[in-house]
């Protein structure tokens, strides 16, 4: 994974500064062909609205970026076609739940969404409710999606300041670690009894990972780079 960049930042400034989607605008109708056979599919598939990055910088710790408006069907199809390049990055804020014992939980992804059987941590492409004054608060969709697929707050964690970045060509992963003093196995069971009482839960389980030997083809590279670089420092 020579090719994935792991590092820490310590902040992040992200504006809200719409412009057109070239590629979304170029490929509409075979990007609605392609989203309706997705949803034939799928049915419970969405197309809602999402943010994604147009322009990134780093400098003296801070990373910076601005984002654009567009469909979720835009955003779906880019990234089933391989994400050409199209001058933009999808960059969102994931929660790394990090037990007692330094194990890490993620969760897999139920059937009926886009990514079933995925695993990864509790992420969201950030949408137009993140924005704030102007800003794109990748906080508080991290504190969202917590909630919605965890059942978790994330209060009760000790938040570690700035964010871990992971980027794997247009894949731009902020992870905000999530430290707590209780025991992965404890945390776990607290997430499947949340998910037990969803009607249609987004997580099918929560999945324990201790180390390396417990990596699995399902992650996806950006998950497994964190992992990586996560335990590599814990020993």
């Amino acid at each position: 994974m020579s090719d994935i960049a792991v590092f820490p930042v310590d902040q992040l400034d992200l504006a809200f500064e719409p412009r057109p989607w070239p590629f979304a605008d170029a490929r509409r109708a075979e990007i609605e062909a392609w989203f309706a056979e997705a949803r034939r599919a799928k049915p419970a598939l969405w197309n809602g609205r999402v943010l994604l990055m147009h322009r990134q910088v780093i400098t003296e710790g801070v990373f910076r970026g601005a984002y654009l408006e567009t469909d979720y069907a835009s955003f779906a199809a880019w990234k089933a076609w391989g994400r050409p390049r199209a001058g933009v990055h999808d960059c969102f804020g994931a929660a790394a739940v990090i037990t007692a014992e330094h194990a890490v939980l993620l969760g897999k992804m139920a059937p009926h969404t886009f990514n079933a059987g995925r695993i990864y941590f509790p992420c969201g492409t950030p949408d137009p409710g993140d924005i704030v004054d102007g800003k794109v608060d990748l906080d508080s969709s991290v504190r969202r999606e917590l909630k919605e697929e965890t059942g978790l707050d994330v209060g009760e964690f000790d938040a570690q300041p700035g964010w871990m970045t992971v980027v794997d060509g247009s894949l731009v992963a902020q992870i905000k670690l999530l430290r707590s003093t209780e025991r992965a196995d404890v945390l776990r069971a607290r997430m499947l009894d949340h998910l037990a009482r969803e009607t249609q839960p987004e997580l099918a389980d929560i999945v324990i990972v201790r180390g390396p030997r417990d990596f699995d083809a399902a992650m996806p590279r950006f998950v497994t780079a964190f992992l990586e670089a996560h335990f590599g420092a814990s020993q």
